[in-house]
């Protein structure tokens, strides 16, 4: 797994991955660790562990590399991001110790809030990538991995549109030799992933992949794709709490989020034009969820604000606060209130984990392009061009594991259950 910014997020992922080998704790919210899968009919009784049922990559058999603007080794790194406890992470000190960060690509320009030593230089951007690709085969060759994973977890880049330099292959190419202001440096790692026809994951808010010019790559290189935006705190609790209310029929005028949190994610969220990033890949969901096109009556003047208040005293321990106006029976107007006090990186660990592991099944079982199957996990799933993006965390839950009983050749589960009545 080599990872793009060994951070809170990566450096949890990693000692939980480590203190999980050695026995010392669990891998909760981890799908592909505890999650079972019902095959056949309920009378049936089959209903396996996924790791049981698919192929997966062992947890022994996991080797973690990446890139960061720091230097500092992984125990480090997470000595500062201040997650886990002093004595979880000195149990598992040497794995961490062992794991240095490779120089970075990275521009200020695209995250104002963030600087490092750590930083390749090159004469263009083209330059950069043939250094990454260097690092990757380099990595492969050194720990003897048959595959590899990358996941971006670095951090919200500026708010971007797509252009002309990404529309297809040649032109992105072209824009990486002139340097081209479009292209960030996440879209480079991705470049670089894909060309060596690795699967690559997005846990940002950042276009990075989500151009014609990598969809073409990954189709040319047998490459695949997933994200955008791993779905943690409070969009996660949006895509649980939203198909329950429409499913009733409960109006909604209003949902205003706010969140606080102090880690290095809140500080580059404090500049605008990275939460610009964040804030569309927040706010899409709802959107979509309640189909205020199809529930004008219900939906469709839905007044939604989202907020991130960098506040440093909470650390990676942030806090998502949610009002939510609702509208009942006759117009009378009623209001929920969610207040979620939750842990940033605990959360998106797993995903990180689940994502690379199924990431790498698809892989082997011969897949390719986006795969949406992998929804589940992010707040702006990326989706063919034709059709809308599921946000539904039920929908999206069905279809990782029908995807799951398709590659095993097991009967999709449509859960109509006439045969048991008809």
């Amino acid at each position: 797994m080599l990872l793009v910014g060994l951070g809170a997020v990566s450096t949890t992922t990693i000692a939980g991955v480590c203190a999980i080998r050695k026995g010392l704790a669990l891998p909760i919210g981890s799908l592909t660790q505890m999650g079972t899968i019902r095959l056949g009919k309920r009378t049936e009784g089959r209903s396996p562990k996924i790791n049981e049922f698919v192929p997966l990559a062992q947890l022994d058999d996991l080797v973690f590399g990446g890139w960061d603007i720091f230097e500092e080794d992984c125990y480090a790194a997470a000595k500062t991001a201040g997650v886990l406890d002093r004595d979880q992470l000195e149990q598992v000190r040497g794995e961490l110790e062992a794991i240095r960060p490779m120089p970075a690509v990275f521009d200020q320009r695209y995250v104002k809030r963030l600087d490092g030593p750590n930083v390749k230089k090159g004469k263009n951007k083209r330059d950069l990538a043939e250094q990454l690709i260097a690092d990757i085969r380099a990595f492969k060759d050194k720990h003897g991995c048959d595959r590899l994973v990358m996941v971006w977890c670095g951090s919200t880049e500026v708010f971007m549109k797509e252009s002309a330099v990404h529309a297809t292959v040649a032109s992105f190419e072209k824009g990486l030799e002139q340097s081209d202001d479009a292209i960030p440096s996440s879209m480079i790692y991705a470049y670089a992933a894909l060309r060596e026809g690795i699967p690559f994951a997005n846990a940002a808010p950042n276009l990075t992949a989500d151009v014609p010019a990598m969809l073409e790559l990954a189709a040319r290189n047998k490459s695949l794709l997933s994200g955008n935006d791993m779905k943690t705190g409070q969009t996660l609790i949006k895509t649980i709490i939203a198909p329950g209310l429409k499913a009733r029929l409960l109006g909604v005028k209003g949902w205003y989020s706010t969140n606080i949190l102090g880690n290095r994610d809140g500080e580059v969220l404090d500049d605008p034009e990275s939460f610009k990033t964040k804030e569309e890949s927040k706010k899409s969901a709802l959107d979509y969820i309640f189909q205020p096109h199809l529930y004008p009556d219900l939906y469709k003047d839905l007044c939604h604000v989202v907020r991130i208040n960098y506040y440093p005293p909470r650390g990676d321990t942030k806090e998502g606060w949610d009002n939510i106006d609702l509208i009942g029976w006759l117009g009378y107007p009623m209001q929920l209130k969610i207040n979620f006090l939750c842990r940033d990186s605990i959360l998106a660990a797993p995903i990180v984990l689940d994502s690379a592991l199924f990431l790498d099944l698809a892989k082997r079982a011969g897949m390719s392009g986006i795969q949406e199957w992998l929804s589940f996990y992010y707040k702006a799933p990326m989706h063919a061009p034709e059709v809308y993006p599921e946000h539904d965390l039920f929908i999206q839950l069905m279809k990782l594991k029908n995807t799951l009983r398709h590659m095993m050749g097991e009967e999709l589960i449509t859960h109509l259950g006439r045969e048991y009545y008809d």
